[in-house]
């Protein structure tokens, strides 16, 4: 299908630690309709410090607040040694598999597993020498924007260029989770592709699908969205995910979405043409004797269409008829001189 955005579940920490959840969280996504999942390659090391000075408590509001860094990572990512077999079972259920990396060691790692895209995500959009690194791999490269100044994005994208990469897709993204759908911003989604000359798309944390329904129709050619199977199962980020059920429902609205946005045309199509017969022409609305004057009552517009088109009554008004007329006739230049 023509438009057809790429479709994303994000498993982030949804796997609970468990390798086989993991594994069953790759083949509820590609049942939900899933296009790809998306993986985060990091360990606690490589994302922060094992310190649990102030500067490293979480105190921003979030469903996190009162945890230190070290040990939220800790709790949430993606042990290495798990990745080679996950590509291996979304490779073989038809998904895409690709990662977020947040330092170089990963970006190494990810490239012997032929990691077909990389993320950014929108804590790293600053990380230059990162993104320098990803784009150096000459894979396509998706940015999340979510804390990002168009200065940031602005750097980020010329970093990408900096190395010879232009495959750049910037994600719409509110940085709040879940995300209060008042704040997604989804006009933007336009404005980064034109301002930035790339393609665009949404990272949603929004809850529900109607993010997702606008962002298609806003031109996203991307939308991510956080995934489990069960929220019960808890988790750092299972209060903002979909379920398969609730996936399933938001890609079959998304594919109706892009149905529905077509394609600019003026021409008719054959179900158009056929209803043409429903519009409005001039008929003969009593019977006329040959010379009698054509009134607005005697001619009419009405529908079906059959008749001469309504624009030519102002023509025809206070003219004689040539002949008898019958009421119900389509109504033609030909019965006046």
């Amino acid at each position: 299908m023509k438009n057809r955005c790429m479709l994303i579940a994000e498993m982030s920490a949804n796997h609970n630690g468990q390798k086989k959840l993991a594994i069953e969280t790759i083949k509820a996504a590609k049942r939900a309709g899933a296009d790809a999942i998306k993986l985060q390659t990091y360990t606690a090391d490589t994302i922060t410090l094992n310190c649990h000075a102030e500067d490293f408590k979480i105190k921003q509001g979030t469903i996190w607040d009162g945890k230190f860094l070290y040990d939220l990572y800790q709790e949430a990512y993606t042990p290495w040694e798990w990745h080679e077999e996950l590509f291996h079972v979304a490779k073989e259920e038809g998904l895409i598999c690709f990662s977020s990396p947040f330092d170089k060691t990963a970006v190494d790692f990810l490239e012997s597993l032929n990691n077909p895209i990389y993320k950014i995500a929108s804590f790293e959009i600053t990380d230059t020498p990162l993104i320098e690194y990803v784009a150096s791999k000459m894979k396509p490269v998706v940015i999340s924007t979510g804390i990002a100044t168009m200065d940031d994005i602005q750097l980020a994208v010329d970093t990408c260029r900096s190395v010879g990469n232009n495959d750049i897709t910037l994600l719409k993204c509110t940085s709040s989770y879940p995300a209060p759908v008042e704040e997604a911003n989804l006009c933007m989604i336009k404005n980064l592709s034109e301002r930035f000359h790339v393609q665009s798309g949404l990272s949603d944390h929004t809850i529900g699908s109607v993010s997702p329904i606008v962002a298609v129709t806003m031109g996203a050619t991307m939308i991510e969205k956080h995934f489990i199977i069960n929220r019960e199962i808890g988790g750092p980020d299972a209060s903002f995910s979909m379920n398969e059920q609730e996936f399933t429902q938001m890609v079959k609205d998304v594919r109706m979405a892009e149905a529905s946005i077509g394609m600019v045309s003026y021409e008719l199509t054959d179900k158009m043409r056929s209803g043409r017969e429903f519009c409005r022409s001039l008929y003969v609305a009593e019977n006329m004797k040959e010379g009698e004057l054509i009134t607005e009552q005697n001619v009419r517009s009405v529908r079906p269409g059959f008749g001469l088109p309504p624009k030519y009554l102002k023509e025809v008004l206070g003219k004689q008829v040539n002949q008898d007329l019958e009421k119900g006739s389509r109504f033609l230049l030909d019965f006046v001189d």
